[in-house]
């Protein structure tokens, strides 16, 4: 019997699955099967390995092959399986040693022409096996990417020839180069400058990005929700290495990942509303990461947020909380982070003109409330920044003085200077303090906490809210670089929160 070794994945971690190959005799034709609880593209790959075997001019003997990926009660899935089955088969052959393959943890797609192409979850293979002393076999494709891992054990092969022949010690594969800078952020050619005019929204964006705080803006269409949105990675700071090496590690598992450098920009998704809670959450029949663990280290944009099913919209209530999300099925959970920043966009109504004279239609305010309704109150408890986006005067659109409006690089510096001092005192941001870190990060004097208190029972506000209320609080005084937090600052804090203005308000 043969044995090699692979690996599947659960949300984070990874499992080490050892592939066992064995050909036994007493059959006049040639049977293929694989067991080990494989699903469907496992399993077709008996046919792609029967193809290959053909293009190198070898066969099967007469006799019956049985393949099986132990722990039997784990189920398997993803293409990767086809390489370390077929390395199995070649030793079983005796075209490959065993004794040398063995070495190594294997993974990798093949084509009918006995091409190794691209498979997801690289990275986190190498790093698996540099930790417990495995070499890799990978696509050639992917070399680079395996080499983000820290070692040097590696081959990384184009064609199956290609790895018969370094084994064999005639075409020796060189060691995988490193991958080069990572290119610049896709967000690069955008500034906060180029919004005009919204200096409520903008100042409101600055402290979401200073104490890691959801934010949801309401207002008219064409009024800058998205370009705002779009903008707040620019005055994030720059990613530590723990969090690029934590998000190429989920892209790479979602095979997202460009083979040739890391995720050193902090992700960016925004999306649609039509996306299914699968789509959000993740899952399948592999249990893939989906929008809600892409965007961790990042931002997850939903815009227009009333147009998103209910079901999915909630689905975001547990990581918001958590900062990870699970994803349970028959026979296997995954779990993975989900420490993302929520930025939601909406209209006030299904028209977006509520509150415009000149354009309101015929069934306001009555529309509006029932659209607003489309978002539960405990997702929107869970919304730290209320912020009302107003259309822009046109006067603003073009400035006939020369004031320069604020640079994202200027922004930045302010960001960068509040989460550092939020780190030293804490170690982590103002929107993860809970229990006794949130008391004793935030401490009010008597005024301030009767002030508070008044202010709550007046707006109806849950133990959530009221708690927000102090983080916020906390992140505008590090922006000022306080030690104390001042009336002012609990002021501001609570004009972010829901008002009610009656039956058909306006605001949420």
């Amino acid at each position: 019997m043969i044995s090699l070794n692979s690996i599947i994945f659960n949300g984070m971690d990874s499992t080490h699955i050892d592939v066992q190959v064995q050909l036994s005799s007493g059959l006049s034709k040639p049977e293929f099967n694989i067991i080990g609880l494989a699903d469907r593209a496992v399993k077709e790959s008996a046919e792609r390995i029967r193809n290959v075997l053909a293009a190198l001019n070898l066969s099967l003997p007469p006799k019956r092959l049985t393949v099986n990926l132990s722990p039997a009660d784990v189920e398997k899935s993803g293409s990767h399986f086809d390489l370390p089955i077929l390395c199995g088969i070649l030793c079983a052959l005796g075209v490959l040693p065993e004794e040398e393959i063995g070495k190594y943890i294997i993974l990798g797609e093949v084509g009918l022409n006995g091409a190794i192409v691209k498979a997801g979850g690289v990275l986190p293979a190498s790093v698996w096996a540099g930790a417990n002393g495995y070499g890799i076999i990978c696509p050639a494709s992917q070399g680079c990417e395996a080499r983000w891992a820290g070692h040097t054990n590696i081959v990384a092969a184009a064609h199956v020839l290609d790895l018969i022949n370094h084994f064999k010690g005639t075409q020796i594969l060189p060691i995988p180069p490193m991958a080069g800078p990572a290119p610049a952020a896709s967000n690069s050619n955008i500034d906060l400058a180029e919004v005009r005019g919204q200096h409520a929204a903008k100042r409101a964006l600055e402290i979401a990005a200073a104490g890691g705080h959801a934010m949801l803006m309401v207002g008219p269409p064409g009024s800058g929700k998205t370009m705002l949105a779009s903008r707040l990675p620019t005055i994030m700071p720059e990613m530590t290495a723990d969090e690029i090496l934590e998000s190429s590690i989920i892209y790479s598992i979602a095979g997202q990942l460009d083979s040739q450098s890391l995720i050193a920009a902090r992700p960016f998704r925004s999306v649609h509303h039509t996306s299914s809670a699968v789509a959000l959450a993740g899952g399948g029949s592999d249990a893939r990461p989906g929008e809600i663990s892409l965007a961790h280290n990042g931002v997850l944009f939903l815009d227009e947020l009333p147009e998103f099913s209910r079901t999915t919209l909630e689905i975001l209530r547990q990581p918001m909380e958590s900062g990870k999300i699970m994803i349970s099925r028959a026979r296997r959970n995954a779990t993975y982070p989900a420490r993302f920043q929520l930025i939601a966009a909406m209209n006030p109504c299904p028209c977006g003109h509520l509150g415009n004279p000149n354009m309101s239609c015929s069934r306001a305010p009555r529309c509006a409330e029932a659209y607003q309704n489309k978002i539960s109150g405990p997702l929107l408890d869970r919304i730290d920044l209320h912020v009302d986006v107003d259309a822009v005067n046109p006067w603003e659109m073009d400035r006939v003085d020369d004031t320069p409006a604020e640079s994202s690089a200027t922004v930045r510096a302010r960001v960068v200077a509040a989460r550092q001092i939020q780190i030293t005192r804490q170690g982590c941001v103002n929107a993860q303090l809970d229990g006794a870190a949130l008391d004793a990060a935030v401490k009010l004097s008597p005024e301030l906490t009767q002030f508070l208190n008044t202010a709550a029972e007046k707006m109806g506000m849950s133990a959530r809210g009221y708690n927000r209320i102090k983080r916020i609080a906390r992140t505008i005084a590090d922006l000022r670089g306080a030690a104390d937090i001042e009336m002012a600052d609990l002021a501001e804090a609570l004009s972010y929160r829901p008002i009610n203005r009656g039956k058909y308000g306006v605001r949420l």
